[in-house]
């Protein structure tokens, strides 16, 4: 059994994950989560809650507090799907967990004149994945001060984790946590709060003494979340701004509930795998979901491929921006499909009898060229993913001197970014233009140069 398994009371209990419509009760004091030594994604904050859910149900069906090393447990797919993700995604969830167990933040209560709560807390204690039976399950711990606070809140917000799941940013979603809390309060409105502390509460990443004006703050980020609270969930919010002289001062929301349940939206889950492919490419995880709102998941899944391919592909220029790649390509149609010519090309005979005009010409040579550089790109893309799995089946000794050597030639060509090198030392290096280059150098060293022709 693994030490994972284990409290110092005996073997922790297996829970299952999430359970659509569960509530959490989230204590007052963990509701304004302000970052300190890190970003805070908006996926990484949905699983936080989804695991606190967890660990909620499973403290209420047991007899007295566990120990401070206790380990809980989860499947990881559950996990996934509480989040607004689809799929089992090991490789994403492992960053998201490392971002929690590494980030601090300082928790404050929503309540006036409260303040700080607790100052510079880590959001996990200890976090692991492991294979049980086939699955992937996840086991984490907290700090004692919060566990205790989870297990018998004295206040709490009641959350659906549905709901949650529906907020497509991280100001939205730290909104209307916060806003949440007053939806059965008489006055209906939240505790009135400068304007630097509503920026801190609802920004993902640490003020570090440099914030934005509030009133950019506001057009950029606080309305747009208005919108999406008012539209996706069960509560109506408003934004009173207190002035002094002409300068917003202080804000607080007025809540309602609405008179109406919200109408059910079908909702797409987030793709984990397409954050993760995307994170490669260094597409942020906020324009990622921009472009899947605007173009769809399905689009944006096949330009990544045409990307991804473009990227192993030595003969041509490195890609500079893959956003903005990204971005033109969908908004010029995406990337169609190699052309099925089977009944609409033209046979020899008819060829060599039909009379055509230079334009027809010029036009099907285009449409033949354009053919054939999809089913080439098509090929290639099956022969690197044929050459990833070889390099993945590889000791790890092996499969770390590609690695390596590919390491070495980006830094020689001062391609070796921070960014690149961050990736690498997440832990998974056969993807993004690092994977591109492992690749390249496994199927030369193994294979010759000739490699992409090989089948």
């Amino acid at each position: 059994m693994s030490d994972l398994d284990e409290a110092v009371s005996g073997p922790a209990t297996r829970v299952p994950g999430p359970a659509p419509g569960d509530d959490l009760r989230k204590p007052h004091e963990m509701i304004v989560m302000m970052p300190r030594s890190g970003r805070v994604t908006l996926t990484g904050r949905r699983l936080y809650n989804a695991l606190l859910q967890v660990s909620q149900s499973h403290m209420a069906a047991m007899p007295a507090m566990p120990p401070a090393d206790f380990m809980f447990s989860a499947p990881l797919p559950s996990l996934l799907r509480a989040t607004g993700s689809s799929g089992e995604d090991r490789t994403a969830a492992k960053r998201y967990l490392r971002e929690m167990r590494g980030l601090e933040v300082d928790w404050e209560s929503t309540a006036a004149g409260d303040g700080v709560k607790w100052r510079g807390f880590s959001m996990l204690s200890e976090v692991s994945i492991e294979v049980r039976n086939g699955e992937n399950w996840v086991s984490w711990s907290y700090p004692p001060t919060l566990m205790a606070a989870l297990r018998e809140p004295t206040r709490w917000a009641r959350l659906d984790l549905e709901v949650l799941g529906r907020l497509g940013t991280y100001t939205a979603l730290a909104l209307y946590e916060i806003c949440a809390r007053y939806r059965d309060n008489p006055s209906g409105l939240t505790s009135r709060k400068p304007v630097a502390w509503w920026a801190d509460a609802l920004s993902n990443a640490p003020a570090n003494g440099e914030r934005r004006e509030w009133r950019k703050f506001k057009s950029e980020r606080v309305k747009d979340a208005i919108d999406e609270i008012n539209r996706e969930t069960e509560i109506e919010i408003e934004l009173i701004e207190h002035k002094q002289g002409r300068a917003v001062e202080e804000v607080q929301f007025a809540v309602r509930k609405k008179r109406q349940a919200p109408r059910e939206l079908p909702h797409e889950p987030i793709d984990v795998d397409l954050v993760r492919r995307a994170g490669y490419l260094h597409i942020r995880e906020i324009k990622l979901d921009g472009l899947i709102q605007e173009f769809g998941d399905q689009a944006v899944r096949s330009c990544l491929d045409h990307i991804e391919r473009r990227a192993a592909n030595a003969a041509l220029k490195p890609i500079d921006n893959a956003y903005s790649y990204l971005r033109t390509l969908l908004r010029n149609g995406g990337v169609e499909p190699a052309p099925d010519t089977t009944d609409t090309a033209p046979s020899i005979e008819s060829d060599l009898t039909s009379p055509r005009t230079p334009a027809q010409k010029a036009a099907q040579q285009a449409a033949q060229s354009q053919s054939e550089l999809e089913a080439r790109q098509a090929k290639l893309g099956e022969r690197i993913a044929q050459l990833r799995s070889e390099i993945q089946a590889l000791d790890p000794v092996r499969r770390k001197a590609f690695v390596d050597k590919a390491i070495t030639l980006m830094t020689e060509r001062g391609l070796f970014t921070p960014v690149i090198r961050r990736r690498a030392e997440q832990g998974d290096p056969l993807h993004g233009p690092l994977g591109a280059m492992v690749v390249r150098c496994y199927a030369e060293s193994t294979y010759g140069t000739n490699w992409e022709n090989l089948a």
